[in-house]
C-alpha cells in the first residue's frame, strides 16, 4: 500500500480521498526540517502547500519517495531540479486557485486605488478625514499584466469588465489568444511606460527575478502604482521603497515578499503601501479545491501511473495509462536490452532513436520515449527513470529523436529503438505487442528473432556455422542451467547469427566466461529484465 505524507495544513477532504482510494495517509504538519527528515524515509509521496521547504537535503532522506504534490501554483518551495534529478515527479495544482489569486489582485487593485486600509484605520481611530483620502479611478486607466497566463488572464477578464485598458507582456501569449481576452500584447518596456497600474503574475524563475528593478521602475510612468500577488523575489524591494518615498510611484499593493514571513521590512512604514500575508489562495473555495485536486492527482499517479499537472514529466491522463502501460513496459525493456548490450561494449552513446508504427503512432508517445530513454540509460548510468531520463540524456549530450510512421507493417504495433555509439555505430532492437498486452522482441540489429523477454537472459552473437548449438547447449548442462526459451536468428546463411537464450536463474561469471570461449561465439552478454 502506498504512503503519503502531509506535512503543511491541508483540507481533511485530501485525506479522506488518500483514505478511499486505498493509500495509507499521515498528517504531521508543523514539523521541523530535521523532525521531517527524520520520518520521511517510507514514504511514497509528500504533499505540501508552501510552508515545507521540499530541499535536496530533505529528499536525500526519502530513498522511498517518487512524488511531491504542491497543493497550489508556485513550486518554489521545492528543488525541482533535484527531484528531477532523483526521478520524483513534481506535481502542482495550477487551476485550484487561480480565481482566488486572481480575485485578490483586483481587490489589492481597489484598496490601492481608494486608499481603503488607511482610510479603515484612520475612521476606526475615530477621525472623519474625508478630505484626506482622494483616491482614483480604475475607469479607463490602463492596466499592465506582467505575465498572461491562467491568473493573468482572468485578471485581465475582470479589468476588461471595469472597462479598464488592458495591455500585457508574457513571451508564451498568441496574438490571436490576446484578441480573444481584449489585451494588447506589448513588449515590457512600452508595458511600464504606457500602465497606470502594473500587476505581476509570472512564475520566479531566473528570467523573472527582479523583473520590477530599479531601473525598470525608472521606466515606468510617475504616479504609477505597483501591485504583486505572485512571487515575491520579481520586485527590487529596495528600489521599490525608493520610488515610493520619493513619490515616483504613487503606490503599491504586495501579498509576497522576498522573504516570507516579512515581519519587518522598510515598506510597512509607508503609507502609500497595502499589504497582505501572501493570502492570494486564501479562500475556504481555493484551499478545498487545490486540496482535492492535489489528493487526486498524487492517488492516480500512486495507483495507476497517471500523471497530471506534473512539472518535470509528461502527462499521462487516467484514461491513458491503463492503454500506455504494456507499451510503456514495451520501451523499457527494448532500451532496457539495448543499454545493456551498449554497456557491455564500453562505447559511449551519441544519439538515441525512438520509432513508432502501427498502433503506438497514435498514442501519446512523449511518457514512451522517456520509459525507451530511462531502460538505454539504467544499465550505463544506474539511477534513472522516466522522470529524468531525459534531463540525464540532454546533460550526456546525447541526440535523442522521435519518428513515426504512418505505414502499416507485419505487426499491429511497432517500436523500433535504435542506439547510436561513438565508435560501434548503430545497433537497433525491436519489438511489438502479442495479444495487445506482451512485451515481445522481434528484432536484433536487423536480424528477425521472435523472442518474449525473460527475467534472466544470455544474448549470444556467433558465426552461423555447424556445431555451435550442440557445444553452448553442453556448457550450461554441465553447469546445471535449465534453459527456458531458445530463439536463434541470422542475417544470412553463413553469416552473423544471435541467440537469446531464457534461463531460470542469472549466468555465474564462470559459466560465461566458458561460453565466451567456444568456438564461433563472437560476443556474449547475461541479460536481467
Amino acid at each position: 500500500m502506498p504512503k503519503v505524507l502531509i506535512s503543511d495544513k491541508l483540507s481533511p477532504a485530501a485525506i479522506a480521498i488518500f483514505k478511499r482510494r486505498g493509500i495509507e495517509v499521515e498528517f504531521r504538519p508543523g514539523l521541523s526540517p530535521a523532525e521531517l527528515r527524520a520520518i520521511i524515509g517510507p514514504f511514497d509521496g509528500l504533499a505540501v502547500r508552501s510552508a515545507t521547504k521540499v530541499t535536496r537535503e530533505l529528499m536525500e532522506a526519502a530513498p522511498n519517495l517518487k512524488v511531491v504534490g504542491r497543493a497550489g501554483i508556485g513550486v518554489d518551495n521545492v528543488d525541482v531540479t533535484t527531484a528531477t534529478a532523483r526521478g520524483v515527479v513534481v506535481m502542482n495544482t495550477p487551476y485550484g486557485n487561480a480565481i482566488t489569486t486572481a480575485e485578490h489582485a483586483i481587490a489589492m487593485m481597489f484598496a490601492l486605488a481608494r486608499q481603503l486600509p488607511e482610510a479603515s484605520a484612520s475612521t476606526k481611530a475615530g477621525k472623519w478625514e474625508k478630505n484626506r483620502f482622494m483616491g482614483v479611478e480604475l475607469f479607463g486607466k490602463t492596466l499592465g499584466l506582467i505575465g498572461c497566463g491562467n491568473i493573468g488572464s482572468i485578471v485581465a477578464d475582470r479589468a476588461v469588465g471595469l472597462k479598464m485598458k488592458v495591455v500585457a507582456f508574457d513571451p508564451f501569449l498568441s496574438e490571436r489568444r490576446a484578441v480573444e481576452l481584449g489585451v494588447e500584447k506589448v513588449e515590457l518596456n512600452e508595458l511600464l511606460e504606457r500602465a497606470d497600474i502594473i500587476t505581476l503574475h509570472t512564475p520566479l524563475t531566473e528570467q523573472t527575478r527582479n523583473i520590477i528593478s530599479r531601473d525598470n521602475i525608472a521606466r515606468m510612468k510617475r504616479g504609477a502604482r505597483l501591485i504583486n500577488c505572485a512571487r515575491g523575489g520579481l520586485v527590487d524591494e529596495a528600489a521599490l521603497h525608493d520610488a515610493l518615498k520619493s513619490g515616483h510611484l504613487a503606490g503599491a499593493a504586495l501579498d509576497v515578499f522576498e522573504t516570507e514571513p516579512a515581519t519587518d521590512s522598510p515598506l510597512f512604514a509607508l503609507e502609500n503601501v497595502v499589504c497582505t500575508p501572501h493570502l492570494g489562495a486564501a479562500t475556504a473555495e481555493a484551499q478545498e479545491n487545490v486540496a482535492l485536486q492535489i489528493a487526486d492527482q498524487m492517488a492516480d499517479y500512486l495507483l495507476t501511473g497517471a500523471v497530471a499537472n506534473a512539472i518535470n514529466m509528461p502527462s499521462v491522463t487516467a484514461e491513458e495509462a491503463p492503454r500506455l502501460r504494456p507499451y510503456m513496459e514495451l520501451a523499457r525493456l527494448l532500451g532496457s536490452l539495448a543499454g545493456q548490450l551498449t554497456a557491455g561494449q564500453s562505447d559511449a552513446i551519441r544519439a538515441i532513436r525512438v520509432e513508432y508504427e502501427g498502433h503506438a503512432a497514435e498514442l501519446n508517445r512523449r511518457p514512451l520515449t522517456a520509459a525507451a530513454l530511462a531502460g538505454v540509460l539504467t544499465p550505463l548510468m544506474g539511477a534513472v527513470n522516466m522522470v529524468n531520463a531525459p534531463v540525464v540524456a540532454k546533460e550526456r549530450g546525447i541526440e535523442v529523436a522521435e519518428t513515426v510512421h504512418e505505414r502499416r507493417g507485419d505487426f499491429a504495433t511497432l517500436l523500433r529503438l535504435t542506439v547510436v555509439t561513438e565508435h560501434l555505430g548503430e545497433r537497433c532492437v525491436a519489438g511489438t505487442l502479442a495479444a495487445e498486452s506482451r512485451p515481445r522482441l522481434v528484432a536484433i540489429k536487423d536480424i528477425p528473432v521472435e523472442a518474449d523477454f525473460a527475467p534472466h537472459m544470455l544474448y549470444v552473437t556467433n558465426q552461423d556455422k555447424p556445431g555451435f548449438i550442440g557445444r553452448f547447449g553442453m556448457v550450461l548442462a554441465n553447469a546445471g542451467m535449465n534453459i527456458a526459451t531458445f530463439h536463434l536468428g541470422r542475417a544470412a546463411p553463413g553469416g552473423d547469427a544471435i541467440c537469446l537464450v531464457g534461463l531460470d536463474g542469472p549466468v555465474p561469471e564462470a559459466v560465461l566466461a566458458e561460453v565466451r570461449r567456444l568456438p564461433l561465439v563472437v560476443h556474449a552478454t547475461p541479460l536481467a529484465f
